[in-house]
Formats: structure tokens, C-alpha cells, sequence
């Protein structure tokens, strides 16, 4: 039978593997996402059929129905709770979504960790796939030096990772729901006080490997503490414009920490699968700092040269904006689209507060329908999630060969001539190319002001996620329309569309 379970771990890991690959294309996607969802489950029949095999013979003890209804108990009303929360949940409240999803992941390992510590101490060998390490060692006597050091190692490392990513998760929650101020908190000497608690956490180390029986616990918990304080400094110390690529590390750390706990659980599915998600999201979060001219160590150690921008050089023109904002109507806007020959739509996450994908895509359809060239530009931290911006339009029937990265479409906005930017300021903010002085200084930007005429969606002139202020809408040739971006762009359509 153990055979047959290693197969089928296996057979699990290769859907998982499939999966991403599916989930790189929009046309493999939904083939992607099925892959994923079968392999789940598999994994799930296979844990639980391995826990009921040593009660299952002419020799075997009673099943403990109690234990079994309780197991039984907690998967049901998981998987009740993870559905309706699936189901509910909006486009706007998915990057919540998984950031808490991401800390669920990193409790778990603490707390695999801390049982998993406690357990080979018993003097009790527990059957089934979540101890077969310790009762394998227990029938060749106990465990022996080396494997008992190599266990406390990897539940000390398993833990740390997993309450860096479990209060870390918390924090990146309270910042993409609002909560919790997207500014980053800048502690004096944040720096040599990240530098101290992580050796403090390898120093706390050798004593847990030293003590005898159980004795190591306190150190372990302590541990804990830190690791979970330094989670949640790391997190509070990144600003709001680079919670994306947050979101996309956070995912790898749960990853390595669902790794983890398959080495601690001697589960070959569970590492195949942490290192899957480990590497992809770190490979991820890579992209996306090149893309935004960051350091993936100053995302990961938060906040790095933050408060290190240069100022302003003498003689250097303002940045501050100045001037006034120039309005424009839908009935306006629209003939410029109607005449117009190249558009280029900015989507950003007031876009999907408004929940104004489907309108867009009429406004889209109802252009080209007239011969207007209309293509989509999207920045690789438009949201508040990789690819949040992707989905919302593919959500709503966009074609996908219209939708363009920012390296691909950045030099065609000096041929366009209307550029609708649609809930999005960070991310065409030209003080990014302009202002030494501004905390998006640097960042690779949607150079919208290239083109013709920008107009700008918003429901008022509030600055963006980054909390800075954006020139853009103070230039010569940018127009704000104000309102709500669904009825906005609703009223386009019906100026845009040709009378019956």
C-alpha cells in the first residue's frame, strides 16, 4: 500500500506541475486551474487513506472514531468555509484573499513545528503519514545523533519561516484592505534592529539543539516571537506601491514554509509542492522588481533605502504639482475617441473597485466595431496583485492578443491619440522619472503624458497607494474626468455607439 501512496504522490505532484504551466497562458488556464484542483485532491484521498491504513487488517487496532470524526469534522467544514469564501469573494478583495490564505500557510508550519518537536519525545511511535519518520526511527531503536539534529534543525528553520509568513501575511492583509496605512513605518535604526533579532534567532539555536527531552521549548517559542515581531517590521517598513511584489514574496515564503513541513512530516508531496511555490514566487517577485527598477533584497528586507532618496538637484525644475486641473465631458471624450485611430487603455484598481471591467469591454468592442485601434497597457504592479489587472479584463471577455505589457507598448504612446487611464496613479506618475526626491523614484512608469491627449478616471484628485502626489494631472495635455469609473465609461459607450 505504500507503494501505491508514493505513486500517487507522485502522480499528485506532476498535476501541481502542470498546473503552472497551464496558469502561464490564458487559453491553458482554465485547464491549469482544473490540473491543480485534481491533484488537491488527490493529495487529500491519499493523506487520509494513509492515516486509516494501519487500523485496516485482521490485526489492527480499533479505528478511534472519535479521532476519525473529528479529522473528518475539521476537513468538512474547511472546505464549507474555503468555498463560500471562494464564491463571495470579489475581484477587489482577492489580493486580501490570499495574503490571509498565505498566513494560514505559515500557522500551519508553526505549528506542525512545535508538534512535530514535542512528538519523538513521547516515547509513543504514531502510525501514518504525518509520523512515519518518527516510527521508522523508533523501530530501529530511536532516533539516533545525526537524525535527531538534522529533525530539531528543520523544525527550527520550518518554524521561523512560518511565523515570518504568518504575521508578515497579517500585515500585507491589513495594508491591501485598508487597515493598516499603506506608508511604510520607518523605525530609527530599522535596519540594525532586523540585523539583531535574526541573530538572535540563530544564536537561540544552539541551546534548542543542546537541551535534552523537551527542554528546548522555551527557546523554540521565544524563536517564534521574534520571528513573527520581524515578519510584521519587514512588512510595516515596505511602502504601498511595492505591495504586489509583497504579495508575490509572501507566497514564496509560505511555500518554503509548506516545504519545510514536508521535510519535518517526511511528506514528499508537501516539498514538491513548497519548493513549486517557493521557487515560482520567488522567480516572480524577481520579474517584477527588475520590471520596477527595485532590489529584491531592498523589498525583502523592508524598506531598504526608502528614506534614502536623493533631493531634488539645484536648478532642478518643481515637482510639486502646480497649475490647475483641467476637466473634460463624456459627450467631449467621446467624439476624441470616436475620431480618434490608436487608444491605449490604462486599467488600474479603481477600475475593479468600480467593478468597471464589463463596461470597458463594451466601450472596447463598440471602438473597434467603428475601425479604432484600441490597445491595453499593463504595468507588471498595476493592483494590488501580480497579474490583478490580467484577470479583471480576461474576466470580462478582453481579448488577450490587445493586451500589452509596458515593455511592449511604453514606445507607442507617441502614436496615440487618446489614453483613457482608468483608476490607476502610481504607476503613470512621471515624477517617478523626474523627482530624486519621491519614494517612486526610479520605477519604471507608463509614459501616458507621450501621448496626444491622457484623460484620467478618478473619483477626485486623492493621491495613489504610494501616497504620492502625481504631476500628470496638472499637464497640458491630460484631462480628468471625475466619477465613478463604470458610469463613466457606461456613458462613453452610449455616446460612442452609433444610433440604432
Amino acid at each position: 500500500m505504500s507503494g501505491v501512496m508514493v505513486v500517487g504522490y507522485l502522480f499528485a505532484g506532476v498535476l501541481f506541475i502542470r498546473s503552472l504551466g497551464g496558469l502561464s497562458k490564458q487559453e491553458t488556464a482554465p485547464g491549469g486551474n482544473t490540473s491543480g484542483m485534481t491533484g488537491m485532491v488527490l493529495a487529500i484521498l491519499i493523506a487520509g487513506a494513509s492515516w486509516l491504513m494501519p487500523y485496516v487488517g485482521s490485526n489492527a487496532s480499533p479505528l478511534p472514531m472519535a479521532s476519525f470524526g473529528l479529522l473528518l469534522g475539521v476537513m468538512l467544514v474547511g472546505g464549507a468555509v474555503g468555498a463560500v469564501l471562494a464564491k463571495r469573494v470579489e475581484m477587489t478583495g482577492m489580493p486580501e484573499l490570499v495574503a490571509i490564505l498565505h498566513s494560514f500557510v505559515g500557522l500551519a508550519a508553526v505549528l506542525v513545528g512545535i508538534s512535530s518537536y514535542l512528538e519523538p519525545h513521547s516515547g509513543k511511535a504514531v502510525a501514518g503519514f504525518m509520523h512515519q519518520a518518527q516510527a521508522m526511527l523508533a523501530q530501529r531503536g530511536g532516533p539516533g545523533h545525526v537524525e535527531h539534529t538534522v529533525h530539531l534543525v528543520e523544525v527550527w528553520i520550518g518554524v521561523a519561516v512560518g511565523a515570518i509568513t504568518f504575521t508578515g501575511s497579517i500585515i500585507a492583509w491589513g495594508k491591501l484592505k485598508g487597515s493598516i496605512s499603506g506608508k511604510p513605518l520607518l523605525l530609527p535604526g530599522r535596519h540594525a534592529l532586523n540585523f539583531v533579532v535574526a541573530a538572535t534567532i540563530i544564536g537561540l539555536g544552539v541551546p534548542f539543539l543542546q537541551a535534552d527531552g523537551s527542554g528546548g521549548m522555551p527557546y523554540l517559542l521565544v524563536m517564534t516571537v521574534l520571528a513573527g515581531l520581524i515578519g510584521m517590521h519587514l512588512v510595516m517598513a515596505i511602502g504601498g506601491a511595492d505591495m504586489p511584489v509583497v504579495v508575490s514574496l509572501l507566497n514564496s515564503y509560505s511555500g518554503w514554509a509548506a516545504a519545510a513541513a514536508g521535510f519535518m512530516l517526511n511528506n514528499d508531496l508537501l516539498i514538491i509542492t513548497g519548493a513549486l511555490v517557493g521557487s515560482s514566487g520567488t522567480i516572480l517577485s524577481i520579474i517584477m522588481c527588475r520590471a520596477m527598477n527595485r532590489s529584491i533584497l531592498s523589498v525583502v528586507f523592508g524598506g531598504f533605502g526608502t528614506s534614502d532618496a536623493k533631493p531634488a538637484a539645484a536648478g532642478a525644475p518643481a515637482q510639486v504639482p502646480a497649475g490647475n486641473v483641467a476637466e473634460v465631458k463624456a459627450d467631449e471624450l467621446a467624439k476624441r475617441l470616436a475620431e480618434a485611430r490608436n487608444v491605449i487603455i490604462v486599467p488600474g484598481y479603481g477600475m475593479a473597485v468600480s467593478r468597471a471591467q464589463n463596461a470597458v469591454q463594451d466601450l472596447t468592442r463598440t471602438l473597434r466595431e467603428r475601425g479604432v485601434n484600441v490597445r491595453f497597457a499593463i504595468h507588471p504592479v498595476a493592483g494590488r496583485l501580480p497579474g490583478h489587472m490580467n484577470v479583471l479584463l480576461a474576466e470580462a471577455g478582453v481579448p488577450y492578443d490587445i493586451v500589452m505589457e509596458m515593455d511592449h507598448i511604453n514606445a507607442d504612446f507617441k502614436q496615440t491619440d487618446v489614453v483613457l487611464v482608468i483608476g490607476a496613479n502610481d504607476i503613470v506618475n512621471p515624477g517617478a522619472m523626474t523627482d530624486p526626491s519621491s519614494s517612486i523614484y526610479g520605477m519604471p512608469v507608463l509614459e501616458v503624458w507621450q501621448s496626444k491627449m491622457v484623460v484620467v478616471l478618478k473619483r477626485g484628485m486623492a493621491a495613489g497607494y504610494a501616497g504620492v502626489e502625481n504631476p500628470l494631472f496638472y499637464l497640458e495635455n491630460a484631462r480628468m474626468l471625475f466619477g465613478d469609473a463604470r458610469k463613466s465609461v457606461e456613458a462613453l459607450v452610449g455616446s460612442v455607439r452609433p444610433p440604432a
